[in-house]
């Protein structure tokens, strides 16, 4: 298998072994290629976690260092009260950032966590135009190989 495919998988698997109450809302995040969805079927909260991007650069003279990226998109429809709903996602968004950080992914003992970054925080258009929350975390771990 690909190497930002592992990641993407050791990343769903690590949301989805967190202890009961590790998270304030439920979910099973997925692995995607494409998180596209109907209206209807986020009426319930959907987590993907989608590969992103690979960086390789020189570690040594024979060896490389591979920063792989994935995205974890959440998503949820939004119900009259747009602010207290969006408040509560973005505190639930927090909490899988925090979760991950600096934390070693089982499925992937030899990926390190660099970084995470947030960006949308949430998407305004998706609000307005079809009351879906959607936030994009972008995680980066880093592989040296031979």
């Amino acid at each position: 298998m690909s190497t930002i495919i592992d990641i993407a998988e050791a990343v769903a698997a690590e949301l989805n072994t967190a202890g009961l109450g590790t998270f304030s809302q439920d979910f099973t995040a997925q692995r995607k290629v494409i998180p596209a969805f109907k209206l209807e079927e986020l009426e319930g909260l959907k987590v993907s976690i989608v590969p992103k991007a690979i960086e390789i650069t020189a570690a040594t003279r024979i060896g490389g260092q591979h920063d792989l990226s994935v995205d974890i998109g959440i998503q949820k429809r939004v119900g009259r009260d747009v602010d207290a709903d969006v408040q509560a996602l973005i505190v639930l968004v927090d909490e899988i950032a925090e979760y991950l950080r600096k934390r070693s992914l089982a499925g992937a003992p030899w990926a390190t966590w660099v970084r995470c970054a947030n960006d949308p925080i949430y998407v305004p258009e998706h609000l307005t135009e079809q009351r879906t929350f959607t936030s994009v975390l972008t995680l980066t771990y880093r592989a040296i190989t031979a």
